[in-house]
């Protein structure tokens, strides 16, 4: 029989060899050092060999007793070989099954659509509230009441936003493991009402004339740096998303056809922005500056990197606002959809398509980035001259409905 001294005494030699303990089982010492527990056998009048591990991750007692059971199994007429193959099969299968599989799964083949930002969002919510507690458990074996539990640990964190998020993408991702096979329903649907009613929290603007008109002369008044000078002026003309003005590029724009063209990060479609001659006026006076690299509005004098995602919303509150509570970069939308709604007369379909927002029509399709086209390009003009003539303290004019 084997000792612990004696094993570890043992050195690699020219050519592997093997110290043996009884029963079948010996350690097999290769060249490198390596030594490995192995045990030979016969089923079936066939000379068959099983791996166990390694020493001394594997150390002299727990290999004997691995060889014991089996031999256990060789008394039943079962074939340990085909014993560890069936463990390792359903151990591969439990992992395939497990909620933190299915979830990644669904976010790599699911999510393609959405933007990368929005899916590590969707993913990190993941990583820090679900896999700890559940990420490990067979999807079909969770429960409602034990998926409420992890969930509502969130809610205790104050974030009820993020509980409600969280717990609608868990929806999918169980309505997903429901279409490829993985369980027979989803649980979420049981937890409806549940959780603490959430408050949705809109992004701050304004949307009176007195407080716009105010805002357009407080941006005349700016004197930072000429990048962000030019694209706190250029915002509320195009009302896009934050993200994608600072990132606007030069390749994408064409002032001639007055157009900028780019694609939405957001849903991952092809979006026109009309470009108002207020905007184009803008965009020529900072062309010489910043036309020779990729982007309108660089980071800095550096060519290949966009303006810093801090600079509107800092460049807002060194004018005095309260960039929670009165006026962000992403309040100019809502400012733009709201006046140009209630004050212009503006159709709320041409409204929402100049937004990039994804609006079924009534034959069911959805955003079409050329609908509404020559109407939004009227729309983008007077919009524009109703803020010259709200920063020149002229009187509201209601325009008529396009």
């Amino acid at each position: 029989m084997l000792t612990v001294t004696a094993i570890n005494k043992a050195k690699p030699k020219d050519k592997p060899y093997k110290l043996k303990d009884e029963k079948g089982l010996y350690l097999f010492i290769q060249s490198s050092g390596s030594k490995l527990w192995r045990f030979d056998y016969r089923f079936d009048n066939k000379r068959k060999t099983l791996a166990f591990g390694a020493y001394p991750d594997l150390s002299l007692a727990e290999a004997r007793g691995k060889r014991d059971k089996a031999r256990n199994s060789l008394v039943n007429e079962i074939d340990p070989s085909e014993v560890k193959k069936a463990i390792k099969a359903a151990k591969q299968s439990l992992e395939a099954n497990s909620f933190e599989t299915v979830a990644r799964e669904w976010i790599a083949t699911k999510m393609q659509t959405k933007s990368e930002s929005y899916q590590k969002n969707v993913l990190r919510r993941f990583e820090l509230y679900l896999f700890p507690w559940i990420g490990k458990r067979v999807i079909s074996e969770i429960n409602a009441p034990e998926l409420l539990d992890v969930i509502r640990r969130i809610e205790k964190l104050n974030k009820v936003e993020t509980a409600y998020r969280t717990l609608q993408a868990t929806g999918q991702v169980f309505r997903y493991a429901v279409q490829t096979g993985r369980t027979l329903r989803d649980i979420t649907t049981d937890l409806r009402g549940a959780l603490t009613p959430s408050v949705t929290k809109h992004m701050p603007s304004f949307t009176e004339p007195q407080q716009v008109a105010e805002l357009m002369r407080a941006l005349d008044g700016f004197t930072g740096t000429l990048t962000v000078q030019s694209a706190l002026r250029l915002a509320p003309l195009v009302f896009v998303r934050p993200s994608e003005l600072r990132k606007a590029k030069w390749a994408d724009i064409e002032l001639e056809a007055g157009e900028w063209r780019y694609l939405v990060t957001k849903t991952k479609t092809e979006h026109i922005v009309p470009l108002c001659t207020q905007a184009i006026k803008l965009l020529k006076e900072i062309q010489p500056f910043s036309g020779h690299g990729e982007f309108v509005f660089m980071g800095g004098h550096n060519p290949d990197k966009a303006m810093s995602e801090a600079a509107i919303n800092a460049a807002l509150r060194r004018m005095g606002y309260d960039t929670k509570t009165q006026i962000t970069g992403h309040g100019f939308r809502a400012m733009a959809r709201t006046i140009l709604h209630e004050r212009l007369n503006i159709d709320p379909h041409i409204i929402e398509h100049q937004l990039a927002h994804k609006v079924p029509d009534a034959l069911g399709a959805a955003y079409n980035r050329t609908k509404f086209l020559e109407q939004r390009k009227v729309m983008m003009q007077q919009w524009a001259d109703y803020l010259d003539e709200l920063k020149a303290g002229a009187k509201v004019v209601e325009f008529k409905k396009i």
